[in-house]
């Protein structure tokens, strides 16, 4: 409703105005215009307690978004374990955060009925996951996904965080709009495979944040190549170096490449992500790579 009083209202300075047209008018009513909209948009309000909000995002489902946005934050916990990380699941239809970290459960409430989040590998998570059945279908219409997601958002008991990663639903739809007009979000990570298809839709992503002002901190290139185990060929499945040639003509940062690597794939499913279970190997250190650029990044945007 406020967005189409707004469109109204605007509609019709922009008739009066120009009907009493003259020497720098033009000027006047781009500032009255700018005064009008801006009174449609919500105020921006921190979420409590939490210091940097990173958005992970794709265009696209099935890249990988939500593997990354799980390892990202573990990543960052693990170069710098002075930090205190958060994972919020913002994806209110497929929650994928309680498989990749193995968690089950219902949250247990403050005295003040604020949700206190499940927690593993020091990662405290809140998940629509969390508060619904497994595999119960989540059928809602638009008021109560948003609604869950403003629980989701401000009645959670976070304490002190440093850096709260969302994992944010595919597309481009209500949530990423309402996370980005209502939270002070420092940047956002686009994640995409270099298939074709995946960057048409990676490059939506990116030009929606821009368009509300949210920072890209960049494009990770997720399956970027393909290791036989055996003979240690390397099969560029998905194509090869599509989303950093999407970074350039975008004009903004190539974060890394994650490799398409089994191990990956099987612990996620166990619910034992790559960077705690298997700390050493190449994909691990592919993600504390991830996690050190966007850090980079955040202080590049925040300054």
């Amino acid at each position: 409703m406020i967005h189409a009083w707004c469109n109204t209202e605007y509609s019709i300075v922009c008739t009066s105005e120009l009907k009493r047209s003259g020497p720098g008018s033009e000027v006047v009513l781009q500032d009255r215009q700018r005064e009008i909209m801006a009174r449609g948009l919500p105020k921006q309000k921190p979420i409590a307690g939490v210091g940097q909000v990173v958005v992970v995002a794709s265009g696209k489902g099935g890249v990988g978004k939500s593997t990354t946005a799980v390892n990202l934050a573990l990543g960052l916990m693990a170069i710098d374990p002075s930090k205190r990380v958060g994972l919020l699941d913002a994806d209110i239809h497929g929650p994928s955060v309680p498989k990749l970290m193995n968690l089950k459960g219902n949250p247990e409430l403050t005295e003040t009925n604020r949700m206190i989040p499940l927690t593993n590998y020091g990662l405290p998570c809140m998940s629509m996951g969390f508060l619904v059945d497994e595999e119960a279908p989540i059928v809602w219409r638009g008021l109560m996904v948003m609604s869950a997601l403003e629980k989701l958002l401000r009645q959670v008991e976070w304490g002190s965080l440093d850096y709260l990663v969302v994992d944010m639903p595919p597309g481009t739809g209500d949530v990423q709009l309402s996370i980005s007009q209502n939270v002070p979000v420092a940047g956002a990570v686009i994640v995409s495979t270099p298939q074709d298809i995946a960057l048409l839709d990676a490059r939506r992503g990116a030009e929606m944040f821009k368009k509300v002002h949210v920072p890209v901190l960049g494009l990770v290139q997720n399956m970027s190549v393909f290791q036989c185990p055996n003979c240690q060929h390397q099969t560029h499945i998905f194509g090869s170096g599509g989303a950093r040639q999407l970074a350039d003509t975008l004009g903004v940062h190539f974060l890394g490449d994650i490799p398409l690597h089994l191990n990956i794939r099987e612990m996620s499913d166990r619910g034992q992500p790559v960077v705690i279970s298997s700390p050493d190997s190449p994909e691990a250190e592919a993600y504390r790579k991830l996690a050190a650029a966007v850090l980079l990044r955040i202080q590049e945007v925040t300054v």
